[in-house]
């Protein structure tokens, strides 16, 4: 459905993206999408697809470089090495500003890493005009609240090792203390909830599909959009 694009970042380097266009063209709403720490794999491009499908034109920037993580360590070393700072206000800015070139409003969207990158974008990517963030977020201290003009929805799971539950609640207070527009929603249900591919994965247990929730977690997602982009 898609194909792989390049754009450019402000500081006028080259990034290679996968663009998914829907059928309503080149004057739809726009969403970057941010993967996951496991890169831009089939997965997150299955989730442009269907926002494509939904009526969004989709970009997810290649942030490590066409380097693309099947197991846990791996990953985990790619993450590791990105700078969160240049991702989000190189990289997803580019990505937001090639959008803007033909779409009014541009969204930002994220799960995992991505829903930290989502917050970082949130916060230093002014062009953003809606925010969804998946089941993550950076140290709450590189978040300076008070920047965030854009709308932002976060769905987080109750059950999140990697991304605990009562660091969410500190962030919505720091939110509320800016006046920032936001609405949090929780599920009774593990990270990466929404990832169609975790199931039963023994090696990775602290993740798992749940498709009750990630099914209301969309239903919002794009009742969201919607008010906001279009």
């Amino acid at each position: 459905m898609g194909q792989m694009i390049s754009f450019k970042r402000p500081d006028g380097q080259s990034v290679q993206g996968y663009l998914a266009e829907p059928a309503a063209g080149a004057g739809a709403p726009g969403l970057v999408v941010i993967q996951e720490w496991w890169g831009l794999n089939a997965q997150i491009k299955g989730v442009a697809d269907r926002l494509a499908a939904a009526g969004y034109r989709a970009l997810v920037p290649d942030l490590y470089r066409g380097k693309v993580a099947v197991e846990a360590k791996e990953a985990e070393h790619l993450m590791t090495n990105l700078n969160f700072a240049d991702a989000a206000g190189q990289d997803v800015r580019g990505a937001v500003q090639h959008l803007k070139g033909k779409s009014a409003k541009v969204g930002v969207t994220g799960f995992c890493m991505g829903g930290a990158l989502t917050l970082r974008a949130a916060v230093n990517v002014p062009e953003v005009d809606a925010a969804v963030v998946w089941y993550g977020f950076p140290p709450l201290e590189s978040i300076d609240a008070t920047k965030i003009k854009a709308p932002l929805l976060g769905h987080f799971a109750i059950e999140d090792v990697p991304f605990p539950i009562a660091t969410v609640d500190t962030l919505e207070q720091k939110l509320r203390q800016a006046n920032v527009r936001f609405e949090f929603h929780r599920y009774q249900a593990k990270h990466a909830f929404a990832n169609e591919t975790q199931v039963g994965d023994k090696k990775l247990p602290i993740t798992e599909y749940n498709p009750a929730a990630a099914e209301l977690a969309w239903r919002r997602t794009m009742d969201f959009l919607a008010r906001h982009l279009k």
